[in-house]
């Protein structure tokens, strides 16, 4: 039953999700508002519409773990599987926008994160605090996108994109990058079906968040496993597919500014939006266990930090850089299972990894932003 209950609930997020952009997506824009606001609002928020209502839920539920574990956890999964999953397709080129204002968007975005957590609890200050940053982002866009010209205004829509959105631009690229109005997910929707998807979108999105927030609850429990490692692992995995098919069709089919786009611009809104809605929609906060302040938000900001250097090293994120990131997503993955389950081989495994693999990987990313810094000299 809790195996029924947690794929039936994320088939529900999913088609929730889709209903929601799709309906909304057509109410703005026969509200006049423009491509590029919908893609960095209404199908910005879509694409982390699942993380949003697992989140809150969990809030309400009182189930902070999982609420915490679920944005953690999703963002860890989004660059180390997904980025490097893509990568592994076909290597990815970044824009140099991503480099230099998203990237290290998403690093201060998660330090800041990390220290509100220092107090053991992301409160509702926090989480307001949070929601503003997410309103200066989107604002900030708006703005550049109008600045830019109109080949760049579509690129950086193309940047926040989502599933939904990413099966047009993917299925047609000559008239994505032509008419932008005709990538919008609601294109052709007249405003009483709009109006409806909209609303059993919402209605699947609370259904849905309910019954996988049940489901899990339940096999951790089953399993031994405790709430955390659960939103880490299965949630953060599982809310994360709208993010995982559009990245890896949009490398595949050589959209590839799509799929680092999708990866960082989920991120920061995982950050700014998810998180500070859960915390301000709990009465006490979001508390943050001692393990997730130590171990899982510094593995989150490392993460960040090894995007730097990669995607300084020619713009470009090569397939032997994916297979790096899915092998640490891999031992990542291990070593919570083994914490959780008191693996003898834990102490073995972890002396391994921070004595050898660590060190040796930051030689080598290091070595390899030194030669790419020299060659622009």
């Amino acid at each position: 039953m809790a195996v029924f209950l947690l794929g039936s609930g994320l088939v529900l997020l999913l088609g929730g999700a889709e209903a929601l952009v799709r309906g909304a997506s057509a109410i703005a824009e026969r509200m006049g508002v423009s491509p590029l606001v919908i893609g960095l609002t209404v199908v910005a928020f879509g694409t982390s519409a699942p993380e949003t209502a697992v989140s809150i839920g969990s809030s309400f539920a009182g189930q902070g773990d999982i609420a915490l574990g679920n944005v953690v956890g999703s963002n860890i999964f989004n660059v180390l599987f997904i980025l490097g999953l893509s990568a592994l397709a076909a290597p990815l080129v970044v824009s140099h926008q991503l480099v230099r204002l998203d990237v290290p968007l998403m690093l201060g975005a998660s330090i800041i994160v990390f220290a509100l957590a220092l107090d053991g609890t992301v409160g509702r200050f926090d989480g307001a605090v949070l929601l503003g940053g997410i309103l200066i982002y989107t604002v900030f866009q708006i703005v550049q996108g109008r600045k830019a010209p109109p080949e760049e205004a579509t690129l950086s829509t193309m940047s926040m994109t989502s599933e939904w959105e990413g099966r047009s631009l993917l299925g047609n690229q000559s008239s994505a990058t032509n008419d932008a109005t005709s990538t919008t997910p609601g294109f052709g929707v007249n405003r009483w079906v709009a109006g409806l998807l909209t609303l059993i979108g919402l209605g699947l999105l609370v259904l849905g968040a309910h019954w996988f927030v049940q489901g899990a609850v339940v096999i951790a429990e089953a399993m031994g496993l405790s709430e955390l490692v659960i939103g880490l692992t299965i949630i953060a995995g599982g809310t994360s597919l709208p993010e995982l098919a559009t990245s890896i069709l949009a490398s595949i089919r050589g959209q590839r500014d799509i799929a680092v786009g999708n990866v960082v611009g989920s991120n920061i809104f995982n950050l700014l939006a998810v998180l500070g809605s859960a915390a301000v929609a709990a009465p006490a906060g979001v508390d943050v266990a001692p393990g997730v302040l130590w171990m899982d938000l510094p593995v989150m900001i490392a993460v960040a930090v090894a995007c730097l250097p990669i995607f300084f090293t020619g713009y470009i994120v090569s397939r032997w850089e994916g297979s790096l990131f899915v092998a640490y997503y891999v031992a990542y993955t291990t070593y919570l299972i083994f914490t959780a389950t008191a693996h003898p081989a834990l102490s073995t495994f972890s002396m391994t990894v921070g004595l050898f693999v660590l060190p040796l990987t930051a030689l080598g990313l290091g070595m390899t932003a030194f030669f790419a810094w020299r060659q622009t000299k």
